[in-house]
């Protein structure tokens, strides 16, 4: 069809672009040129869904690539025209529905909560940041942490029936446990499925609610956890305790725990991976004879042999005395870096020592 633009070009890719390639692409156009949104343009969006409608189905790709735009004309894309009501004819070819759901939720703001199970609903999860000592993150430790959180109810673990109670069928989403709506749009009317906020998703109403946590199945209250930190943490990182988080009642799955690991600082050591460096003074002499030096690592004070005639800025590791490796086995290495001190200030008697020891030593 002559004065039609290219297909590929419309939506920037190459012809030889993946199939997410071609989806992502399609993405990132319909939203920035959506009507609703500021500065969006309606021929531009209908240009895009076009193209997007032949090249996101193998099937009218193969034909397009073979035909072009005379496809059209001789039958080729199955004459369901280019309208958005055209995603429902693509015969469930390699099409993932369930992806364009999330795609509109993206764009519009529905569809993109996603429900566990027959509709059940989830906890919310919870963050917090646990501050370790340099020396705690690098063995690992055994932490409890007190949380109040809402919890599952212990007087009726959590069903939300009151004790010796029966339990009916919610009127609501009639056992289901979900509801599903329509919702008409500009891009055609889309069905939506969301947990029943009657049950909770439960499918089943309590004819007596729980007097403690009024049919909910969740009460706030303190919660002790015993925590392990794996020895090698870094500062940043964050460990996740599956199920630890908010309670969601009546039969729902409880969120997660996010620990936001933050490590202080020791003036002594500094981390670079699994391995631990730090910083010693010595004096000339003990640069050019050689010393004994205590030294602070990791598993306590050790005297540090520091060879003769080592010099300013050279490294002594200790093997085995960096922090454990995360996921590992085996510790990372100390790297002790030697800074040779020079004095400010020489008395006469020194000066000419040092005058004297320079006419004997060659450097």
């Amino acid at each position: 069809m002559a004065g039609k633009s290219d297909y590929y070009e419309i939506l920037g890719v190459s012809k030889g672009a993946s199939d997410e390639e071609i989806k992502k692409a399609f993405r990132v156009l319909a939203h920035k040129h959506h009507p609703d949104k500021a500065g969006g343009d309606e021929a531009k969006f209908k240009e895009i869904n076009e193209a997007y409608q032949v090249l996101g189905d193998p099937k009218r790709r193969a034909q397009y690539d073979q035909f072009g735009h005379a496809a059209e004309q001789m039958g080729g894309f199955g004459g369901a025209g280019f309208g958005w009501q055209g995603f429902g004819g693509f015969n469930g070819a390699n099409f993932d529905f369930a992806d364009l759901s999330d795609m509109m939720g993206d764009m519009f703001g529905f569809g993109g909560q996603r429900q566990e199970g027959r509709g059940k609903r989830r906890g919310g999860d919870i963050q917090m940041n646990l501050r370790l000592t340099f020396r705690e993150a690098a063995f690992g430790i055994e932490r409890k942490l007190e949380l109040y959180k809402p919890a599952s109810c212990s007087r009726c673990s959590g069903a939300g029936v009151e004790p010796g109670s029966r339990v009916a069928t919610c009127p609501t989403c009639k056992g289901q446990g979900r509801i599903r709506r329509a919702q008409r749009t500009i891009l055609g009317t889309f069905e939506t499925v969301a947990g029943c906020s009657e049950c909770g998703g439960a499918g089943n109403v309590p004819e007596k609610e729980c007097k403690d946590c009024r049919g909910s199945g969740v009460r706030k209250e303190s919660k002790t956890l015993t925590v392990n930190i794996p020895g090698g943490v870094n500062d940043g990182e964050t460990i996740r305790l599956r199920g630890e988080g908010e309670a969601a009642g009546k039969g729902g799955t409880p969120g997660d725990l996010y620990l936001n690991i933050r490590i202080n600082p020791d003036e002594r050591w500094k981390r670079d991976g699994c391995d631990v460096r730090s910083g010693l003074e010595i004096s000339f002499s003990e640069a050019a004879l050689g010393a004994n030096k205590p030294l602070e690592t990791l598993d306590g004070r050790l005297d540090l042999k520091i060879p003769p005639g080592i010099q300013s800025g050279e490294e002594i590791r200790l093997k085995g005395k960096g922090t454990e490796r995360l996921n590992a086995s085996g510790r990372g290495d100390h790297f002790v870096k030697i800074i040779v001190k020079t004095p400010k200030s020489l008395s006469r008697k020194a000066r000419k020592l040092l005058e004297e020891l320079g006419e004997e030593v060659e450097l």
